[in-house]
């Protein structure tokens, strides 16, 4: 794996993004959620050992020290310079694999830069309201709280952040300070839901049975808004499925379809 900072060029500033390469084929633009991206790391160690193909993983900036453009201020903004990213890396046939917020990054490069994402994955995302089966509001819980929402069986994944050293707390406030910054307390935009019938590219939408910050009918409801979109449910699977259940992801991923047309239909 080689880690690079990227500078690319946004209407307002440049913006130095932190990018984790690694292995050789069909590009897989995988995006973190609040968990930071040591969350989707392991996958994509295991994406690339299964052969599956090249694993791009950036750093959303604020996130792990950072440094976030003072123009960086919503999930359409760090949409739009992931695009642009992705014309610096001069990749194609992307594949853009979302967890959680990076779920949100995900769709909203699907609508802005069609031309690069061929795929569209959503693992567990947020971002749209649905009224009926609202998303839990985790903006005032505790980071132990959190994991008892996110995870089927939390046990293995618990960290107490008052025994970690002051660099990783003030590492852990920065994410969550950035998380805020960009989703908002709410963790939605309300007119999401509605945009997303202009996705054009094959989508999967993967949810975890068990997860207690977006439930899984909050899942079908974010597939239902993508034409096309396929359902998959995890048993056993919290909200990180990229965590808990990863040779499952990676065995919907090796299954996936090709892309039927270029105008979109299921994976």
């Amino acid at each position: 794996m080689t880690t690079s900072q990227i500078t690319i060029n946004t209407p307002t500033e440049p913006a130095v993004i932190t990018v984790e390469d690694s292995g050789r084929g069909r590009p897989f633009f995988l995006l973190h959620g609040g968990a930071g991206p040591r969350s989707v790391r392991g996958f994509a160690e295991l994406l690339v050992g299964g052969g599956l193909g090249r694993a791009i993983v950036p750093v959303h900036p604020g996130f792990d020290g950072t440094p976030r453009p003072t123009s960086f201020t919503s999930v359409a903004r760090l949409a739009a310079a992931y695009c642009r990213l992705l014309d610096e890396l001069d990749v194609h046939d992307v594949t853009v694999l979302g967890n959680s917020i990076g779920g949100w990054v995900a769709a909203e490069m699907a609508l802005a830069g069609p031309g690069r994402v061929s795929r569209l994955v959503i693992v567990d995302g947020v971002g749209i309201e649905v009224p009926e089966h609202p998303q839990t509001d985790v903006s005032g819980l505790s980071l132990p709280e959190i994991a008892q929402l996110s995870y089927h069986n939390p046990e293995p994944f618990r960290v107490d952040p008052s025994v970690l050293p002051p660099e990783a707390q003030a590492v852990l406030a920065g994410n969550r300070a950035a998380l805020a910054t960009y989703a908002g307390p709410a963790m939605v935009d309300p007119g999401l839901r509605a945009r997303l019938a202009g996705v054009v590219v094959p989508t999967l939408v993967v949810w975890g049975d068990s997860d207690g910050i977006a439930g899984a009918d909050y899942g079908r409801a974010f597939a239902e808004a993508i034409p096309g979109a396929r359902f998959e449910l995890l048993a056993d699977t919290g909200h990180l499925p990229q965590l808990e259940s990863p040779e499952k992801l990676l065995a919907l991923l090796a299954a996936a379809d090709e892309p039927r047309t270029a105008g979109g239909g299921a994976m």
